[in-house]
């Protein structure tokens, strides 16, 4: 079965302009910067073959990445309401994209979240991060949680530092999963 964020991932990454080549334009590289094509898609956060993961999809909207969640009951805490370590996950990966839209693999060296209204399960969430410095070897980016249906209605912010990947994790996660050659490469 065929899932809508799977139809969305798919639209984003094949779309071609009628009688073009296989081309993929500018802003289609885009698209598979921010989400991974790459034969391993495992990650809990964004792995498309990763059935017990969220599955986030990314976008671009001017400088800011976005992605839309919308929670079931397997990542509920209280009754009703989204765990916050969901809420941390989400907000940490797409913060992370701002430095991924750069060209850039990094990993979280900080992040700081501030919780501030119950995310309902079942109300699709929008979240949106920006970059608000990038250095050679530190990029620093914001985002926040709003519930899609109303977004002055803030469920978290957060502020995260991110650092390069180091040479050595890549080669030896590009060993034990060689499909993830072509995700550190863009």
């Amino acid at each position: 079965m065929v899932s809508e964020r799977d139809e969305q991932r798919d639209e984003q990454q094949h779309q071609t302009q009628p009688g073009a080549e296989a081309q993929e334009p500018s802003s289609e590289r885009q698209v598979n910067r921010l989400n991974d094509s790459s034969a391993y898609q495992q990650c809990f956060a964004c792995g498309a073959r990763n059935g017990n993961g969220l599955q986030l999809v990314f976008r671009q909207e001017g400088d800011t990445i976005v992605t839309e969640f919308t929670p079931d009951v397997r990542f509920q805490g209280f009754p009703g309401v989204v765990h916050g370590g969901i809420l941390a996950t989400v907000l940490d990966e797409t913060l992370n994209r701002t430095a991924t839209r750069e060209g850039r693999w990094m990993m979280t060296g900080r992040i700081e979240i501030r919780y501030r209204s119950a995310a309902p399960i079942g109300l699709p969430l929008r979240v949106t991060a920006r970059t608000i410095s990038s250095r050679a070897r530190m990029l620093i980016a914001s985002g926040e949680v709003v519930l899609a249906n109303e977004p002055t209605t803030v469920v978290a912010t957060a502020e995260g530092t991110f650092l390069p990947v180091p040479d050595e994790y890549r080669r030896q996660a590009v060993a034990q999963f060689p499909a993830l050659e072509s995700f550190f490469n863009f």
